[in-house]
């Protein structure tokens, strides 16, 4: 498979699961196993994340414009959204900052993605059994719009603290921050919602760092530029298409469809493992 190629199956892998509760990173790991892809560097996998982020930013612009026009107008609620996105954004980045090479060297492997898609997926499935909130049957009149203004400091904080679990590959940013969301009391939409805005600081912020301090290993990307080009804006399409459908989704389903998926892919994982098809 020639590195365009293998481009462009990463980048589909990364958008298509970025905002999903099944771990983009962890896929990634599998991915690049399964294809060949070597990227010395490390710098592939950052680079196409923003093209992920990129999309979120493009999808919610007019909300985003609307929160900083209110925010200098000085509205409370706009002061409240950014504090709370900041807030949240504040554990993960620290974890980050002072445990990314540890985490790497030690976690960033096969098996531990296996293990913790099960284990985030029995999480996910106790969750939403333990949680009373319907699910709406009439698709007639879908409700998509999350209700962000009702995010509490609390909730950002805990959420926040959900999210930083996530630098062990195989948990998954979104999901954490999703469950995160759902234990406080928001609602599945405002929940998901709540991490894709989260997801634009965190990964944005990391993925904008981890370029600055790679820029010089750029020239051993496999596939060069072009490699790169096509791996970012096939993400930001799969992705754009990815967070629409999922705010749709959660409208009228709960997430253990989901949980299901992470448990059966963490087994097949752990079966290729264990028939040397991959370490």
């Amino acid at each position: 498979m020639n590195p365009e190629v293998q481009a462009v199956v990463l980048g589909v892998v990364e958008g298509l699961t970025e905002f999903l509760p099944i771990s983009s990173t962890g896929h990634l790991i599998v991915a690049e196993r399964l294809i060949g892809f070597k990227d010395t560097g490390e710098v592939f996998t950052v680079v196409i994340q923003l093209g992920a982020i990129l999309a979120v930013v493009w999808f919610y612009w007019r909300e985003l414009l609307h929160q900083v026009t209110r925010l200098f107008q000085g509205s409370r609620r706009a002061r409240g959204f950014w504090l709370n996105l900041v807030v949240a954004s504040i554990p993960a980045a620290v974890i980050g900052l002072l445990f990314e090479k540890a985490i790497k060297a030690a976690l960033f492997s096969p098996l531990t993605v296996a293990i913790t898609l099960i284990l985030g997926g029995v999480v996910l499935w106790w969750v939403e059994t333990a949680r009373k909130e319907p699910v709406q049957e009439n698709t007639t009149d879908i409700k998509t719009e999350p209700d962000l203004d009702s995010v509490t400091l609390r909730q950002a904080a805990l959420i926040g603290v959900a999210q930083a679990v996530a630098v062990i590959p195989g948990v998954s940013r979104s999901g954490a921050s999703i469950v995160g969301g759902l234990l406080t009391g928001l609602n599945r939409v405002t929940a998901t919602a709540f991490s894709f805005f989260m997801g634009i600081p965190v990964l944005g912020g990391a993925g904008l760092y981890s370029l600055y301090k790679a820029r010089n290993a750029l020239g051993s990307i496999p596939g060069g530029s072009l490699a790169l080009i096509l791996g970012t804006a096939v993400a930001f399409v799969t992705a754009l298409i990815s967070v629409g459908w999922l705010l749709k989704y959660v409208s009228t389903h709960d997430f253990r469809g989901f949980a299901v998926y992470r448990v059966i892919a963490g087994v097949l994982i752990l079966v290729l493992i264990a028939t040397g098809v991959m370490r």
